[in-house]
């Protein structure tokens, strides 16, 4: 995770930490004053010990706030730290039956840890948690009066309001804190996947790119150093040209190479289309280009420099092409060029599939150009018609591609 993302989760939890340790510290703070006045009226030594007992429980729950960082149905922590948490707010309970004046008070911190270690588990389980807390603490006071013998609750009219607003809104709180939290922890997730995504989609188009480059080069040098073998004995000087084009096209392919890795490299869709009749005219292919309006569009050039290049690759590998042609046509904002050969062998043309393309032609290199035209609301189809003459040969293959102009 990136630091500030991480500076940005941190903090977020330290809020929330925050809110919550002042609400449950603000709670045992008024139930400690409540219980500090009933022993200064009473000078009961159970009430010193209930009070004593207080400052333990809250402690403890102070520190299981930190637990609350897995969220909702987290689990809870150790064994300890829960039975120390219910024992030490059960004692302070037991404790507020004994001497009157402690009836509600005494049982608030039972219902706080109640409310912590509820949002740790699933929520069927939470809510019994809380309706059985909710329980509890309802019955201190009747308990109270039942075991003091008094006649009525003593306690102050504005102290019981007080608590009571405050055990009726702390499982929400906390449940409304957790649920933020997880929310930010959600966000945060899907960033650093949609981060993780865009790398990997830079790599994809990386890849792409340095397929096309190496693929169509490597065919090209393949071509003339085999054209360069033919003529080695027959006619040297020619063989001498081809060695030398190969040299410089090895030259331009590293060059290419560089700036791509560079992120510098711009494919230049008047040179593609002026290296591929060179090409496939050295391959012994006539080669007509019919070029209607050109796209001022950088990105639509460079996408249709590149349909160009892989086009002409998998002629050369795959195909014996005799006649290429490049066609390029402008439509207000639609651009199409289609590039289409004779010399798909009848025994190897594919059948047309359901969608009307060809199978064979769905290799990698096409494919991924179809990804990369569709960013521009783009299509690229393949099709190959067989041919049944004596020949054997004339079988057609086009591949078409659009692109929709900004």
């Amino acid at each position: 995770m990136p630091a500030e993302q991480a500076r940005g989760v941190q903090t977020t939890w330290l809020y929330t930490l925050g809110s919550i340790v002042f609400f449950f510290g603000f709670l045992d703070v008024i139930v400690a004053l409540t219980m500090l006045e009933t022993y200064l009226s009473t000078d009961d030594p159970v009430t010193a010990a209930a009070i004593v007992l207080l400052f333990v429980a809250s402690a403890i729950q102070l520190r299981y706030c930190w637990f609350l960082r897995s969220g909702r149905g987290g689990g809870l922590p150790r064994p300890a730290w829960t039975i120390a948490l219910f024992a030490s707010a059960g004692a302070v309970w037991v404790l507020g039956l004994i001497p009157p004046g402690n009836e509600l008070a005494a049982a608030v911190p039972l219902w706080a840890a109640t409310c912590l270690a509820a949002c740790l588990l699933p929520t069927t389980r939470r809510w019994l948690s809380l309706l059985a807390g909710a329980l509890v603490l309802i019955a201190h006071p009747v308990l109270a009066v039942m075991t003091t013998g008094a006649s009525d609750i003593h306690v102050r009219a504005s102290a019981a309001w007080m608590l009571g607003i405050y055990c009726l809104l702390l499982p929400f709180m906390v449940i409304t804190s957790m649920w933020f939290w997880e929310v930010v922890v959600e966000l945060d997730r899907h960033r650093r996947a949609a981060a993780e995504l865009a790398v990997t989609q830079e790599r994809l188009r990386f890849a792409s790119d340095l397929h096309d480059i190496q693929g169509h080069h490597l065919q090209v040098i393949s071509l003339k150093s085999e054209l360069a073998e033919r003529l080695l004995l027959i006619d040297p000087e020619a063989a001498r040209v081809h060695l030398h084009e190969t040299r410089l096209i090895a030259k331009q392919a590293l060059e290419e190479t560089r700036s791509l890795v560079a992120g510098y490299r711009q494919v230049a869709f008047d040179d593609e289309l002026e290296n591929a009749r060179e090409v496939l005219t050295a391959a012994g292919a006539e080669c007509e280009l019919r070029l209607g309006a050109v796209p001022s569009d950088a990105a639509a050039q460079s996408l249709l420099a590149s349909v160009v290049r892989e086009a002409t690759t998998n002629i050369l590998r795959h195909s014996e092409a005799t006649r290429v042609t490049i066609e390029l046509t402008t439509t207000g904002d639609r651009t199409e060029l289609a590039i289409a050969n004779d010399g798909v062998p009848a025994t190897d043309a594919p059948a047309p599939g359901p969608t009307g393309t060809s199978g064979r032609a769905a290799g990698s290199g096409l494919a991924g150009l179809r990804e990369r035209l569709a960013t521009l609301g783009g299509t690229l189809e393949t099709a190959a018609d067989a041919s049944t003459g004596p020949s054997r040969r004339g079988g057609r293959f086009e591949v078409r591609a659009t692109v929709v102009l900004p």
